[in-house]
């Protein structure tokens, strides 16, 4: 079974940065795509971006896009989510899943997730 395992959440100031990381378990990460989602106190979990399992195709939210970029390091069977320029409104737990397209979206492709990492914006 996957396990999924993310960090780098904390407290900023709105237009401050935050590098978020998700490690994963699994010999077949390589082939993954791979996503970030986030969920917001009373708010339904959301897509926020998505890389592929070759680095090159990425897609992001676009309430995220300009700001955010995901990459992804095989080696170390890891996902990374830098966040520059936030906004209060990305105040959320944020989570990571391997991903699948679903009508041109990316969805979360295990009926599982992780214990997420908090970030909170301050204005």
């Amino acid at each position: 079974q996957v396990q999924l395992v993310e960090s780098g959440g904390g407290l900023v100031q709105a237009g401050g940065s935050l590098r978020l990381s998700c490690a994963v378990s699994g010999r077949t990460f390589s082939s993954y795509a791979m996503g970030w989602f986030r969920q917001a106190p009373g708010k339904e979990r959301e897509f926020v971006a998505a890389i592929n399992w070759n680095y090159i195709s990425t897609k992001y939210a676009e309430s995220v896009k300009g700001r955010f970029t995901v990459s992804r390091d095989n080696a170390k069977n890891t996902v990374y989510l830098q966040m520059n320029s936030l906004k209060p409104e990305d105040t959320a737990v944020y989570y990571c899943n391997v991903v699948r397209m679903m009508g041109g979206d990316y969805v979360s492709a295990l009926d599982y997730w992780g214990q997420g990492t908090q970030v909170t914006v301050s204005s």
